[in-house]
């Protein structure tokens, strides 16, 4: 059962589509199926994993969601709109972001300048309102520097606003790009291995951050490794094997589930 903090799909949702459906999607590299006929859903302010061996397809599949790839064929919804055609610029302006297992930050930027970086649809990125709306733009600047701030603080990086983004730790770095994509007020964050190179402190911090987003009504899929961290934060686990989809459920049944052993204990032997 969804504890708590996940615990956000009541009777009412129950009948609204999902906020991301995909189905049946494949994407071809020359001739290998990464992911091969893989559908899977996101409800509305639930909190998913997405696990697999190494070679699954998972990050492939997230590329998919987030719009850095475009499938070979299958559908992708968001909202009930498809999407699959579009690129992530306009995914997340629909709503969708993504972290990365690896977060580079840009190096030289201060940590509020990366931040600033995820903010969508600033008048100042139109040169002619700059002379003809200052007053507009330098409003709009800021409130991004306001939220960002506010963001900043959320993830507890504001002492560190100043400072390069080089400075930044691996945990850090997580922290500084789930504040960027916050930037965006996206609906849905896809994170990808959010526990992967970072110290057991940090690691609470960001436990602690995505389980605050979920309980504010953020809907989260995450890919990780760690099983302890996916039954701690998820309701229910998709499990992907050679591109395709195996099985879901709760973390605990799934991780008892026979076809599941194999595919790991297969995946270790390949």
């Amino acid at each position: 059962m969804p504890t708590a903090a996940h615990a956000h799909n009541g009777p009412r949702d129950a009948e609204a589509p999902p906020l991301i459906e995909a189905r049946d999607l494949v994407k071809r590299f020359g001739g290998v199926r990464a992911v091969d006929g893989m559908s899977i859903t996101l409800r509305r302010g639930e909190m998913a994993g997405l696990i697999g061996p190494n070679g699954a397809g998972k990050t492939t599949l997230f590329n998919l969601l987030a719009g850095s790839l475009k499938p070979s064929s299958g559908s992708i919804r968001v909202s009930g709109r498809e999407v699959a055609q579009e690129g992530p610029e306009r995914r997340i302006a629909r709503g969708v972001g993504r972290t990365f297992q690896i977060p580079r930050p840009f190096a030289e930027m201060t940590v509020l300048e990366n931040v600033l970086t995820g903010g969508q649809g600033q008048a100042g990125e139109q040169i002619w309102k700059n002379f003809l709306q200052p007053g507009r733009v330098a409003a709009q600047e800021r409130a991004a520097v306001e939220k960002a701030r506010s963001l900043l603080n959320f993830v507890r990086l504001s002492g560190l606003e100043s400072e390069p983004g080089r400075v930044l730790s691996g945990g850090q770095r997580k922290l500084l790009e789930l504040a960027r994509i916050l930037m965006a007020d996206p609906e849905a964050i896809l994170l990808d291995e959010p526990a992967a190179g970072v110290n057991p402190s940090l690691l609470e911090l960001i436990i602690d951050r995505v389980l605050e987003l979920n309980a504010q009504g953020k809907s989260i899929l995450l890919i990780e490794h760690n099983m302890e961290i996916v039954a701690r934060l998820c309701g229910r686990v998709v499990v992907m094997a050679t591109g395709k989809y195996l099985t879901e459920g709760a973390p605990d049944v799934v991780a008892r589930d026979p076809a599941v052993i194999e595919a790991y204990l297969g995946g270790v032997a390949a």
